[in-house]
């Protein structure tokens, strides 16, 4: 599956509790509920404070750093054998995890697990309008891809692929987050706007086909300049096995309205090259059935359009770095993103337009909310994210374990491996090699696995100001949150680069007349954090590694820059629309102010720190990976020699190597650079850089990673509990091995606990007379015990008519702890017909980053 690496940063829930979801979308229906299995984390409440383990005995106190195994090693299984080989110990997770259909074979095999709830399905289609003129794409047109909505019955998906077991989506914000329920009358009434209704797609797409110049033969297909239109359609075989039928059933329904639809069955790896890297006017495809993977809980959404839809993503990939849509949906998406807006209703306001644009742009028409399986040994341990599960997260690598034991081989099955070229600027986007990826990185701050909140990893506090009347509240005490009527950014401040002179230009040069911000961060880092943290070829971190990150963000947009690619340009131009400045305030301890205007809700959201590698926030230079300066530094010599690309585009227009630190021959390219660095004792970008680093310094870097390439045949280092030992890039085989140098115990991330997720239960009369009040209760519990008040956001319902149309919304009333009331007054039920009418109710925890729904029909009379 593909993985999106959001600035947004993103729930496991028993499945009668997200079945009854499906009652409140148009045409789902119920299936019988099942129970997940416990799972071995224990019994404890989610963190309020710093994590700390809260086992029934004492724990064992351990002096072992970093990870708790040896060695990982990775495979390739498929996903019809998963279980089957963990039984014969095989392997011992599979980490992309199985489809709901697959849940009972897991059960009956006693197999433990976790579910997580990030995955999307979608179709994805191609945008381009095709440079041979005799070729006609019919998904250039934005109408054509529209109407698609229509033509796909999402509810037969769900119960033919799925056994009803997921949830219909019609949108890029998550079903099973906290955004849509706050937008539910909005979700609810535009799923009806864009129900299956076959013969209003074929009538949309017969209009719009005709009006691009084709027409129908007398086979009822559609032709253009005397050749039938032929959809290109890369259908997945391999993941979690769905996708197939899914495109099966797209097939037929593309065909049922005239296309002739070649269905090219492909793995991951033999589709990815093509729509992710071919020119979208080349027309090589059509569609294609994708997947999305969350690897945070995203407590707003508020990027999602952006990653999507616009060119200024940060995905790096075709079709989506090319998309033109509607310019008012471009702006909307970059003002979400960015945080271009003053409050929360303003927000959601903007989010619940932007649903509408995404159904009318449809570059891609979304399926299914998936659940995921993920199955493993009865002796694992195993820690996941709420929507990331175990392959997403960035925990996974630092507490999964053999129970009550240190050590040992860890293996791994997926999907695939190594679909794209692995480097930290422009490299593999898939979730399968991320996975691997997270294992080499650390990172400034640690993701929530329940709450997608942010706790200091490698940073020790954090002061966040923000302008007054900004909404925005703090849960933990590592942050402080404090107001302020205005926000100056201080003259020296570095806000933009010189490619020529190569140093930062400061606030003061650039706005002479002044800047100020919405926010400021003001972050300090661990005491001791240069000497703690160390790369994996033994060189100790500095404040160069940091600083490079941000000459990364500025040099390759530069095009007087040797670096320069043009594909990095629209999203850091959305990035300066909301960046303010930065400056180092002091190195003992390293501490890094922050001026933007991009708004969080969250405090602990709000917190910048620069950092060589994936980070939660809006900066995101290196997205896919820790980078050190010294390894960066050698391929920038092999790009500005034109030997190397960073980025697919990049590589495809000049014709060169992609960039690849782990294998091919990128290896060799890099390692003539290398020598060339010792040589001439290179020190890079010697004017900002030369403050930090002498040219002694640089040697001993660059020599420390001459002989680790040496022993390891790789280019890939990060700060990580596990390194790259090896990777067999053919064999498809990967393996890692424990860090001895790490600086963090390895039971310091042991005290995430289970999640609190809501049990919700709805009773009340099953008649109701039209204008008469009528009155219901809702229960909520956790764990058979009311749910703590004080962790409830809010409880609110909303009444569906007999049409399926929403004629209320209001909060529940509090009766005592862990019950509400719904009270249907006369003006409420005086608006409903006769017929089954029905009562949803949306429980949004504080604690937990998942609300949880429920739903109950009752019928009304005529007074």
């Amino acid at each position: 599956m593909e993985v999106i690496e959001m600035l947004r940063n993103r729930l496991t829930v028993a499945f009668g509790l997200i079945l009854v979801l499906c009652l409140l979308l148009s045409s789902c229906t119920q299936t019988p509920a099942v129970t997940p299995a416990a799972t071995d984390a224990e019994e404890t409440a989610v963190m309020t404070e710093a994590p700390t383990a809260a086992p029934t005995e004492a724990p064992v106190a351990t002096t072992r750093k970093g990870g708790w195994f040896d060695e990982i090693n990775f495979s390739v299984v498929d996903s019809d054998s998963a279980v089957t080989q963990i039984q014969a110990g095989a392997i011992d997770i599979y980490a992309d995890g199985l489809a709901a259909a697959d849940y009972p074979t897991i059960v009956d095999a006693g197999l433990p697990y976790v579910q997580n709830n990030g995955l999307q399905y979608d179709i994805l289609y191609n945008h381009g309008v095709c440079t041979d003129s005799s070729i006609l794409n019919p998904f250039s047109e934005p109408k054509i891809r529209e109407a698609t909505n229509w033509l796909y019955d999402r509810n037969y998906i769900n119960q033919e692929v799925y056994a009803g077991a997921n949830l219909l989506k019609w949108f890029p914000i998550t079903t099973e987050f906290p955004m849509y329920a706050n937008l539910a009358d909005v979700a609810a009434k535009l799923e009806t706007i864009y129900a299956y209704n076959p013969e209003k797609a074929a009538e949309i797409i017969s209009e719009e086909m005709l009006a691009m110049g084709a027409e129908k033969n007398a086979d009822g297909k559609w032709e253009y300049k005397g050749a039938l239109v032929t959809l290109n359609f890369l259908i997945r075989t391999d993941s979690d096995g769905t996708r197939q039928p899914i495109g099966d059933y797209v097939s037929n329904q593309l065909e049922s309205v005239g296309f002739t639809v070649n269905r090219q069955y492909k793995t991951a790896t033999e589709a990815g090259p093509i729509w992710q890297t071919s020119t979208p006017t080349n027309c090589e495809w059509n569609l294609y059935t994708s997947a999305w993977s969350a690897t945070i809980i995203d407590r707003e959404e508020k990027t999602l359009y952006q990653q999507y839809y616009t060119a200024e993503t940060s995905q790096g990939v075709e079709p989506i770095i090319s998309a033109t849509p509607a310019e008012d949906f471009r702006v909307l998406a970059n003002d979400l993103a960015n945080g271009n807006f003053s409050t929360l209703e303003e927000r959601d306001q903007m989010i619940a337009e932007g649903m509408e644009m995404a159904l009318k742009d449809s570059l891609q028409v979304w399926l299914i909310d998936g659940k995921v399986f993920i199955p493993f040994k009865p002796e694992l341990q195993v820690s996941y994210d709420l929507a990331a599960g175990v392959q997403g997260a960035q925990v996974w690598p630092f507490t999964i374990r053999l129970k009550d034991e240190e050590g040992g081989v860890l293996k791994v099955g997926q999907q695939d491996m190594f679909g794209q070229p692995y480097n930290p600027i422009g490299g593999t986007n898939w979730a399968f090699d991320q996975m691997a990826i997270r294992a080499t990185n650390t990172g400034a701050t640690m993701n929530d696995p329940y709450t997608g909140l942010s706790w200091p990893f490698q940073i020790e506090k954090s002061t966040v100001t923000v302008k007054e009347g900004i909404p925005v509240s703090k849960t933990h005490d590592w942050v402080t949150l404090d107001f302020a009527p205005e926000i100056t950014v201080p003259e020296d401040a570095f806000i933009d680069w010189d490619a020529k002179s190569q140093t930062f230009i400061t606030v003061g040069e650039k706005y002479p007349e002044g800047l100020t911000s919405k926010v400021r961060s003001v972050t300090t880092y661990h005491p001791e954090f240069t000497e703690r943290v160390s790369w994996h070829d033994g060189n100790k971190i500095s404040a160069a590694d940091l600083l490079m990150s941000m000459i990364m963000q500025y040099d390759r947009i530069n095009p007087e820059s040797a670096i320069y690619d043009s594909q990095a340009v629209p999203n850091h131009e959305a990035f300066m629309t909301v960046f303010k400045g930065f400056r180092i305030t002091s190195t003992d301890p390293l501490t890094v102010e922050w001026y933007t205007d991009a708004v969080a809700a969250d405090a602990e959201l709000n917190v910048y720190a620069l950092w060589p590698g994936p980070t939660a926030v809006s900066y995101q230079p290196y997205a896919f990976g820790e980078g050190a300066w010294h390894v960066l530094t050698v391929a920038n010599m092999a790009e500005a020699a034109g030997e190397l690309a960073y980025t697919t585009n990049k590589s495809t227009e000049n014709e060169v190597e992609w960039t690849n630190f782990v294998g091919g021959p990128s290896i060799e390219i890099l390692n003539k650079y290398l020598d060339q660095a010792i040589a001439e004792e290179y020190v890079p970008y010697a004017a900002t850089l030369g403050q930090y680093i002498t040219s002694e310094q640089a040697v001993e870097r660059y020599n420390n990673l001459k002989a680790w390439v040496a022993e390891h045949n790789s280019y890939w280092i990060g700060t990580g509990p596990y390194y790259i030992d090896r990777a067999y890039l053919t064999e498809k085989t990967l393996t890692l091995k424990h860090y001895d140098d790490y600086a963090d115990m390895s039971d310091r991330w042991s005290g995430f606990g289970s999640p609190k997720i809501a049990t919700v239960a709805l009773d009340g009369p099953a008649q109701v007379t039209i204008g008469e009040e009528a009155e219901f209760s809702v229960s909520v519990t956790l764990n058979d015990a009311p749910y703590p008040t004080t962790d409830i956001k809010s409880v609110k319902f909303l009444v569906f008519d007999a049409n399926n149309n929403i004629v209320a919304v209001s909060p529940a009333d509090l009766v005592t702890e862990g019950q509400y009331k719904v009270v249907l007054t006369p003006e409420m039920t005086e608006k409903l017909v006769t017929g089954s009418n029905k009562l949803t109710v949306a429980v949004v925890p504080t604690v937990v980053a998942i609300p949880t729904f429920s739903s109950l029909n009752f019928v009304t009379l005529a007074p």
